[in-house]
């Protein structure tokens, strides 16, 4: 066990620790103790460098049953009363909607920078920009981290699609595109955030996977589809390059929900399901008319699937679906006193931009997003 816990930190490696055998904590709290964080988030703080300290909820049996599952020290149901109490050094916030449509997560993460601590918080970071903004000055003020868990740009395969993107062999990305099952509602009712809530919430899962492989969206337009409210976004990228975001409402329940394809020069590569990923490397195509389909081995695809029989730590679905790489970056981040390169305001700001747009123009238009507001 001594040789273990001396070991360096090394995930990438394969080597994870137990909280408990980082020399460093946080000193944390979480604030909320529904089913999303009791599946997706707590489980986690048990391989991150933290010292849970307070849990709370409004329904004070499920805070003191978290409480007791994740090894906190105390319940609260006031999460104000448990900053003051606990003083934590960051504070993990993951609610649901009030009665308006609007996350109370947004006025918890300045009650927790006004307390003097860090924030990583699920999305929604806000319902809109200013609420975004209000955040980022804020923190900026405090000289707080605020990161929001944007966990597409975290799972491993994402970020290996990332690093084969941007190897010299694939060439410049030319084009992306993603698809994910979404409604948009008709115009007439988007104004009522209820009627935007899928919307609001889901939003944030494929634009984080296009931001993080393509970068910053300068325009966009869409086509709406009244029958099944699905859309196709078409997007350029201040890179120049090109996309598409095809909100598929409609699909079967049995149909894996993601698809993402990026084509660079000569070479293109496929993420299936979140999971599934084949790089189709720089070759030449079966000669037409020629007696064999096999293109030659050195340049033939690469395929990756999860591997689910061995004991791994990713057979937790926190681990394959980025929970685990947003918190440790989290964390890691506010231990060297360094900022979060992923999951930061200013991604939340141009995510919720492409939000503010949807619900205020019609399709068939284009919007520019360049600038300090949608145009």
């Amino acid at each position: 066990m001594l040789e273990t816990i001396k070991k360096p930190f090394n995930y990438e490696g394969g080597a994870i620790r137990y909280a408990h055998e980082y020399p460093r904590r946080l000193r944390v709290c979480a604030v909320g103790a529904g089913r999303h964080p009791y599946f997706n988030t707590l489980p986690v703080l048990r391989f991150a460098p933290v010292d849970l300290v307070g849990i709370s909820d409004l329904n004070e049996e499920r805070a003191e049953a978290a409480a007791r599952a994740f090894g906190a020290t105390k319940a609260y149901t006031d999460h104000r009363e448990m900053f003051a109490a606990e003083r934590p050094e960051a504070v993990f916030i993951v609610t649901s909607y009030d009665k308006d449509g609007r996350s109370p997560g947004t006025q918890i993460a300045l009650d927790a920078i006004a307390a003097g601590a860090n924030v990583w918080m699920e999305k929604p970071t806000g319902v809109s920009v200013h609420e975004i903004e209000e955040i980022k000055a804020a923190a900026d003020a405090a000289g707080k981290t605020v990161m929001t868990g944007l966990k597409k740009m975290f799972t491993p395969g994402v970020e290996r699609v990332k690093e084969i993107i941007s190897n010299g062999e694939f060439g410049t990305p030319a084009s992306i595109t993603v698809r994910y099952p979404q409604i948009i509602p008709p115009m007439e009712e988007r104004g009522d955030l209820h009627a935007v809530y899928g919307l609001l919430d889901h939003i944030w899962h494929p634009m984080a996977t296009i931001l993080h492989l393509m970068g910053t969206v300068d325009k966009f337009t869409y086509e709406w589809e009244p029958k099944s409210q699905s859309s196709i976004l078409l997007l350029r990228f201040a890179s120049g390059a090109i996309g598409t975001l095809h909100f598929a409402a409609g699909i079967s329940g049995s149909s894996p929900l993601e698809r993402v394809e990026v084509v660079g020069q000569n070479a293109n590569v496929v993420l299936e399901n979140g999971v599934d990923l084949t790089y189709y490397r720089p070759s030449p195509g079966p000669d037409y008319g020629g007696a064999s389909y096999l293109v030659p081995t050195e340049s033939a695809a690469l395929t990756w699937s999860p591997e689910f029989s061995h004991g791994a730590l990713f057979n937790n679905g926190n681990f394959l679906l980025g929970y685990f790489n947003e918190i440790n970056q989290f964390c890691h981040s506010v231990l060297a006193e360094e900022p979060v390169t992923k999951g930061t305001l200013d991604q939340c700001l141009e995510i919720i931009r492409i939000f503010e747009a949807i619900r205020t123009h019609p399709s068939g238009v284009f919007i520019d997003l360049k600038g300090d507001s949608v145009k």
